[in-house]
């Protein structure tokens, strides 16, 4: 038996007592990997490792595959890492976009369907009030977790939120001028929706702004080709007297939104 397959085996198969195909198990253990890389990427191949539970030589044949499949890329490291020995500088896997199209959700294309038939029968305007109302759920859920961090730590509580939903958020400085961070998302879960759609993409940068209390901009996006969703967010001190004024305002819209669609309100 395989390292891999031994080790999927234990994590599901094996406690189901439902024994699996070599090949099936193969195919799992390298979802998985890309998955991580997904998430995490980019990541090197000895944390892949250490996460899936597969030795050295085990998961550099998963590696070596996506890598084959176009599913993967190697990068090159941010900043320098430190050296362990003699050895070469490790290597970072990040996922490429046919990789990032292999978990398109299999609702992409009634979602936009969906969305079309209301552009054509509604109007634009009923998309956006649509993405709003969409978004609005995430935005009440999200609320008290980020107002309860302190303002220096709002945009990475924000990102763990996000993480938790499946985004693999991330938050770090802004590199431009004026300081700031960045809000980096590497997955989205409606891309393939919003690049014809970006009523979505709007409203999601719009509740960023109500929660963290500052104005942010959307510097790139997945649905329209970016590697990743990237946000900055202006820092607190930047803000004029009536910022955080109109950005309280926009919150308590969107609680009366929600409100109303909770009430039995007319929904999209």
């Amino acid at each position: 038996m395989s390292e891999d397959r031994a080790s999927t085996e234990t994590a599901g198969t094996r406690s189901a007592g439902v024994p699996s195909a070599p090949g099936r198990t193969e195919r799992d253990t390298r979802a998985r990997v890309a998955r991580l890389i997904l998430e995490h990427g980019p990541v090197t191949a000895s944390t892949l490792g250490e996460r899936v539970g597969l030795t050295p030589a085990a998961v550099r044949r998963h590696l070596d595959a996506l890598l084959a499949e176009g599913m993967i890329e190697v990068r090159k490291a941010r900043t320098p890492q430190t050296r362990r020995g003699r050895g070469r500088p490790a290597k970072w896997f990040a996922i490429t976009d046919a990789g990032r199209n292999a978990f398109v959700h299999a609702y992409d294309d009634l979602a936009t369907s969906a969305l079309r038939f209301l552009a054509e029968t509604a109007g634009e305007r009923a998309v956006a009030e649509f993405a709003r109302r969409q978004i609005a759920d995430l935005e009440r859920r999200y609320r008290p977790v980020v107002q309860e961090a302190p303002l220096h730590q709002r945009v990475r509580t924000l990102a763990e939120a996000l993480s938790g939903d499946g985004y693999a958020a991330a938050a770090a400085k802004a590199p431009q001028p004026g300081g700031g961070e960045q809000l980096c998302q590497h997955h989205c879960p409606v891309a393939h929706v919003a690049a014809e759609f970006p009523e979505l993409c709007e409203a999601e940068t719009e509740a960023f702004s109500r929660l963290l209390g500052t104005p942010v901009q959307r510097l790139a996006t997945i649905a329209h080709g970016d590697g990743i969703c990237t946000t900055h967010v202006s820092p607190h001190s930047l803000c004029g007297p009536g910022e955080s004024g109109r950005s309280g305002g926009d919150a308590a819209a969107s609680e009366e939104l929600t409100s109303d669609e909770e009430s039995g309100g007319t929904s999209l």
